[in-house]
């Protein structure tokens, strides 16, 4: 099944109003911005989160000018956050493609990532929304603090699976819960409507990062990173963390600790990868993404009525969960 067609067919002007938005946003006359600037617009991606703006806007009344400025402002607070991801976490590639840093340096980049930052402001500021502002500034501390919480759990011994789901719910599902929640409010949608949207895309960020996260046990140059590269990064994701604490097996915990403390070895990180697989890591986080899709699609069944919506969104769960990058 062709799912992001299935995702599209509800949106497909709005979709291609949102891209024109979005990329007069990523423009600037200036020689070495410029350049930066067409190098993000170039990696633009399959477009997940401003999809979700524009269907649950659609769901609950219309597509209009204060989602589209809202779905431009979300979608370059995300890309200004991921900019300065990557020099945080010394990336040289974001999905396949050489990384802002990569291609310029540390220092242009933290720039970029402040120019893309203020021009979200810019565009949420056009929505003349207190509320979408306030949501939007929000999801800035939230995301945030994901990442120093994610920094900080670097440095403890705990292996917690709790701490896995507080740091991916505040670093990525917060991000997929203000794109739903703020396509609703741009709609004028009601408290109780806003709140489930809201919670329709916790589930559905749940499930994406782990999905993400599963992708790192596997070797496919097409997802641009290598295998265990978030354990090289000292990060310990759910399939590991999950081996390591039902089988009870000490070698592999103190494994998985030298990861946190950048102490292990590539050969030592191929063992915990291959620890994981067999020891039903990849089965656990499967499950648990199908629990979360369990949950979002509470959302469809009582709230989406159009036909083309609901296959809208259930492709969207289900292409979260199959997708291959």
């Amino acid at each position: 099944m062709d799912y992001l067609s299935s995702i599209k067919a509800p949106i497909n002007s709005e979709l291609s109003d949102f891209i024109a938005l979005f990329n007069d946003a990523l423009s600037h006359e200036d020689g070495m911005l410029c350049n930066a600037l067409n190098h993000i617009r170039q990696r633009g991606g399959k477009r997940m989160r401003p999809m979700l703006i524009l269907l649950m806007a659609k769901n609950f009344g219309k597509v209009t000018k204060v989602t589209q400025h809202a779905a431009v402002g979300l979608e370059l607070l995300h890309t200004a956050s991921l900019i300065h991801d990557d020099v945080v976490d010394e990336s040289n590639q974001r999905r396949g493609q050489a990384s802002v840093n990569a291609t310029y340096n540390n220092k242009v980049a933290v720039l970029v990532g402040d120019y893309v930052l203020s021009t979200a402001l810019l565009h949420v500021s056009f929505t003349g929304s207190e509320m979408i502002v306030r949501h939007l500034a929000q999801l800035g501390q939230t995301l945030s603090d994901g990442e120093i919480l994610q920094l900080s759990n670097i440095d403890s011994t705990d292996i917690s699976e709790e701490v896995y789901y507080d740091v991916i719910k505040r670093k990525t599902a917060a991000l997929f819960e203000e794109c739903a929640a703020i396509g609703a409010l741009s709609t004028g949608a009601s408290d109780d409507a806003v709140a489930d949207a809201a919670l329709f895309g916790q589930h559905l960020g749940m499930m994406f990062q782990i999905r993400d996260d599963i992708f790192d046990y596997y070797n496919d140059d097409t997802i641009g990173k290598p295998t265990g590269n978030d354990m090289v990064e000292g990060k310990l994701t759910l399939p590991v963390i999950y081996a390591v604490n039902s089988s009870g097996d000490g070698t592999m915990a103190a494994l998985a600790r030298k990861v946190k403390e950048g102490s292990a070895t590539a050969d030592e990180i191929a063992e915990l990868v291959e620890f994981a697989k067999a020891k039903g890591g990849i089965d656990y986080a499967e499950r648990k993404m199908e629990e979360y899709h369990a949950l979002a699609k509470k959302f469809i069944d009582r709230w989406v009525d159009d036909d083309a919506l609901k296959l809208a969104f259930s492709s969207y769960l289900d292409f979260v969960i199959l997708r291959k990058s």
